[in-house]
Parts: structure tokens; sequence; C-alpha cells
């Protein structure tokens, strides 16, 4: 669904990706880990054409997106949806009028169809009958469910996750990988997300791949993945991300 060959990216005169190869399966939840400061994030910015590459292509569906511009690149954007670490919803608009946004801005739906489908989804990922408070009346976990429903409302193809338990206590951010996983074996989209849940993103992710270095130092189903044979990447996981890898790098 999402293939990078020999990405590479600049930002600020530092050397972030130094030649990405990945291919992401279609249908798939691929979890990308690794030390702060890597460039995950900027992965992902490079997989919905937020960012360009200097080097290197970018392939979604079928489709070369580097050097895409205007119509062309929102027409491939429209496959995608993201949940960022905050959830980033309009504080000025209630949970449903939020789920509603993209609805409205983007496929024109008015009225009944609209109220429908921002009900059934506040209802499968466990607000049912919230939609009338505002973002600042919800929990952390209930402000990263309603931006799950905003995600999936649009019916994706693929959906971008940015960390999406930065924040939580331990048990909620359980419930929201817990959530994450459902939705995903439910509806069947590609989900690609960043985290730095270890261990637990072992028990739900299809796909582990790793960035070091700017480079993709391995990728492989979970049991494969921790059964590696560098001794960065088994120091790595074995203390939960939390130790720096022993060379240096920058980015975001």
């Amino acid at each position: 669904m999402i293939k990078l060959v020999g990405v590479k990216k600049i930002l600020g005169g530092q050397p972030v990706l130094r030649g990405v190869d990945l291919a992401i399966p279609h249908g798939k939840l691929t979890t990308i880990i690794g030390r702060s400061g890597e460039g995950k994030s900027v992965l992902l910015k490079h997989m919905i054409g937020l960012l360009q590459p200097d080097s290197g292509e970018v392939w979604v569906d079928g489709v070369e997106i580097s050097r895409l511009r205007g119509q062309a690149l929102n027409e491939v954007r429209k496959l995608f949806a993201m949940l960022f670490q905050g959830a980033a919803l309009f504080d000025s608009l209630t949970v449903s009028e939020n789920v509603a946004f993209p609805l409205r801005e983007r496929l024109k739906l008015k009225g009944a169809d609209v109220t429908t489908r921002v009900e059934e989804m506040l209802d499968q990922v466990g607000l049912a009958g919230m939609g009338h408070k505002f973002p600042a009346e919800l929990s952390g976990g209930m402000r990263k469910r309603a931006g799950l429903a905003r995600a999936l409302v649009m019916r994706p193809e693929i959906i971008l996750f940015d960390e999406p338990t930065t924040g939580l206590d331990p048990l909620m951010a359980k419930s929201i990988h817990d959530l994450i996983t459902s939705m995903q074996r439910k509806f069947g989209f590609t989900a690609v997300m960043v985290s730095h849940e270890i261990p637990e993103i072992f028990g739900i992710s299809d796909y582990v791949a790793m960035l070091k270095q700017g480079r993709i130092a391995a990728m492989a189903e979970p049991a494969e993945f921790q059964r590696t044979a560098d001794p960065e990447i088994r120091e790595f996981i074995s203390v939960g991300g939390t130790v720096p890898l022993s060379a240096a790098s920058s980015g975001g």
C-alpha cells in the first residue's frame, strides 16, 4: 500500500532520513519504533505528502507522490486519515461537530446523512451519547477516541497514528491500543503507527519496523523482530525504548 525507496531528507542542515527503504503491507498494522529524534514523525509526513524527500521515491497505492502538487496530491490524500498525538480537535466545536467536520468540508454531506454517520461512529469508539460535549469536557482517553472517530468517519483506506497514546496512563493507553486494533480488524484499513509503547506494541502489531540512524534497521513480524541478533536493537526493546542507541542522530 505504501512503499518508500531510498528516501533522504535533510532538515535544519541535519540529515534525518538517510536512505529509507520501507514497504507497508496492505490491510495490516505496522508500527514504527526508534529512539526520540530519529525522524519517525518525519517519515509519516512523507507518506502523506506533507513533506517531499530530497531524493528517493514515495509510492502510495501504485502512485509515486513525491513530486505531486495541488489537486493531484489531494486526490492521493483522500486515501488517508491521521490521528495526531493530541487528537487535534477543534475546541470550539462539540464532539459531534468535530467528527462531522470532514464529512461536511470534504464530502459536502448535509443533514441526516451526516448525523447518522457521526452517531454510528461515536458508538463504534465507545462515545455514544457524548456528542454534545466539548473537547475540554473530555478526559484524555475520550479525546483520543473522538479523534479516532473523526479519522474513521471518512472510511479511509490508510490511517497514520502519530504516538496515539502520548500522555495517557498505562491502562488508558492499553484501551486506546485495543480500540485501534479492533477498529483496524473490523474495517480492514492499512495502519501505520509511530509508538514508544514497548513492549505493548509487540502484542498488537502485524509488523514492527525500527528506524535507526536514518534507515530502517529491521522489519519483521513481532515474534521474529524480538529474536533479532542486533545488540543495539535488543537493548532498545529490552528497556522499553528509553535508552538511546550508541550512535547519535538528529530529526523529528
